[in-house]
């Protein structure tokens, strides 16, 4: 039985996750996650699956609920969130929280030789070199959740990476993919959160309709298969059932298909390098889709996929300026204070500001990614 540390467990992704224990009780335990404010949530998820420790954002939520569940250790805020990923009874780290939060945690988990399962993003876009160094260093796995990733990683199974003539990643085009830019100028939250294919958090939601989802995917993807930007492509595939493809130099392309749930890479992720059966999916039926349709990326109709590559290819610290003014931007949109074009803007604004460090230190890392997000919120 393997035994799971699981990082932002009230999330999309969290959630998701409990749903692949409960199916599967005699291969997974869950012994330690971190919940942010979600208390209503904590109070259901403890009682069913009985976790040893519980990491909550704020002090006085931990205090609330040890005395609730007097039989469960209570830890909160950032020290929380990383004693959670390093438990000791812990086999595997899912990291399913969203934002810069998750690199701290990962880092100290893969010191302390968890094996990873990485589903938050920003771990690998700001850090990718000091995580996959970190990593080869202490012989962890990075085992990644991301429907694409993981479809990469199983296309690659089995195969010598020196044959990789690139990578292909789909993408749904997200909420707003059949409309121009002139019809984005007065979108609401609502027509932005209203994703065609997937259930996912608001973030996410808002990531993938300005295509910054996808962007950030694109430098995970450099850092996961050590390829550089000019192979890795993206391609817009409306239909979301293959979930990403590898083409080799003799021409063959290798593609991972599926329906849109990510309880099948999550569950990869947790049985690699067994497979067991999905209890709750759904079997794709391609005679019953009947189509599938692709088209070429628009980079000036998509802003952030062209910001992304721009960061990628700059490296350094750039790519965690992106990052921190996507979330400040993205934040801003949630919260009715800038438009939807406006979170291109502010990330636009960030990258132009900054001057490049490369190969930039954790700490160094973390204080472009503060100061960016104060510089964001002078702009608005």
């Amino acid at each position: 039985m393997k035994k799971i540390s699981l990082l932002g467990a009230t999330g999309s992704i969290g959630i998701q996750t409990l749903d692949v224990i409960r199916e599967h009780q005699d291969l997974f335990e869950l012994v330690a996650m971190s919940a942010g404010r979600n208390l209503e949530l904590v109070r259901k998820i403890i009682p069913e699956f009985k976790p040893e420790l519980v990491s909550v954002q704020e002090k006085k939520d931990s205090e609330t609920l040890k005395a609730e569940f007097p039989g469960v250790k209570f830890v909160y805020g950032s020290a929380g969130l990383e004693g959670t990923a390093v438990f000791d009874k812990a086999d595997i780290l899912v990291n399913a929280v969203l934002g810069s939060v998750g690199l701290k945690p990962t880092l100290e988990a893969i010191k302390a030789g968890k094996t990873i399962a990485i589903a938050n993003k920003e771990t690998l876009v700001t850090a990718g070199h000091i995580v996959m160094e970190e990593a080869k260093r202490h012989g962890v796995d990075l085992l990644p959740v991301d429907s694409e990733h993981s479809a990469i990683f199983q296309a690659l199974q089995g195969e010598n990476p020196r044959n990789i003539e690139r990578l292909i990643l789909t993408a749904s085009g997200g909420s707003f993919r059949d409309r121009m830019r002139g019809e984005l100028q007065r979108v609401t939250k609502a027509d932005a959160l209203n994703h065609p294919n997937w259930s996912m958090g608001a973030k996410i939601t808002i990531d993938s309709a300005t295509m910054m989802n996808k962007g950030l995917e694109v430098i995970e993807a450099h850092w996961l298969f050590s390829l550089p930007y000019d192979r890795i492509s993206v391609l817009l595939h409306r239909e979301s059932i293959i979930h990403s493809m590898v083409e080799f130099h003799d021409t063959s392309i290798i593609a991972q298909l599926g329906t849109p749930d990510m309880k099948v890479p999550i569950q990869y992720a947790l049985t690699y390098p067994d497979r067991s059966p999905l209890v709750s999916g759904k079997r794709l039926n391609l005679a019953e889709i009947g189509k599938l349709h692709f088209q070429e990326m628009d980079f000036e109709r998509f802003r952030c996929l062209r910001f992304a590559y721009e960061a990628g290819n700059a490296g350094g610290t750039m790519p965690a300026v992106m990052n921190a003014a996507n979330e400040a931007a993205v934040a801003a949109f949630l919260e009715d204070k800038i438009t939807f074009l406006q979170i291109e803007d502010l990330i636009e604004k960030a990258m132009d500001s900054h001057e490049i460090t490369q190969n930039p230190s954790l700490e160094m890392i973390q204080e472009v990614d503060k100061e960016t997000r104060m510089l964001v919120t002078s702009f608005l």
